[in-house]
């Protein structure tokens, strides 16, 4: 799904939105389906939104598949990062001003097939999309958009192990990976 100007915009706007309601109302905002730019919109996809004070992250909280129609994830997912982040403490309302957001809206995951350690990292390292891991109860993803800080496949991958409470070094022990792309956007 390619999205519009006008439904980046909108979709910006309602994460904001949502997280401002919240503040006075403690629930989450609710809209009719006419009051959407457009009926893609209602189409069930994955998404996170990623909030930012400063450059530095604040809250990201997503959805890796599509659970609900896509204007609702990013209402519901704007107060999760906002407010219920485990990393971070409740946004507050002096915040939200300085706050910037971001949404990526997800392909559905693939797996990746590999044969050797060389021909995951040379994958990785060509592609930089969206890596999902995987093994037992243990999982964890990383958004296209960590490349930028950790742009070597190794670094990414160990630091993706770490973030799902494996060994930094359990991406060589054959674990299950999986790929995604995502339309990313931005409040400027």
């Amino acid at each position: 799904m390619a999205l519009t100007k006008k439904e980046k915009d909108f979709l910006l706007r309602l994460a904001r939105m949502s997280i401002d309601y919240f503040f006075s109302s403690k629930t989450l905002l609710k809209l009719k389906e006419q009051e959407l730019p457009s009926k893609d919109l209602t189409e069930k996809k994955g998404c996170f939104v990623t909030l930012t004070i400063d450059s530095a992250l604040r809250g990201c909280i997503g959805h890796l598949l599509p659970v609900q129609e896509l204007y609702k994830d990013i209402i519901e997912n704007a107060i999760n990062a906002g407010f219920y982040d485990p990393r971070f403490p409740k946004l507050t309302a002096n915040e939200l001003e300085t706050t910037k957001i971001e949404i990526s809206v997800l392909d559905i995951p693939a797996e990746l097939s590999y044969k050797s350690e060389k021909e995951l990292l040379d994958k990785l390292n060509k592609n930089k999309p969206g890596v999902i891991i995987k093994k037992g109860y243990y999982q964890a993803t990383f958004l296209p958009q960590v490349w930028e800080e950790l742009p070597n496949a190794k670094l990414f991958l160990s630091e993706l192990c770490l973030k799902a409470g494996l060994s930094k070094d359990e991406w060589k022990n054959n674990i299950n990976i999986e790929v995604y792309n995502v339309e990313k956007f931005k409040e400027e």
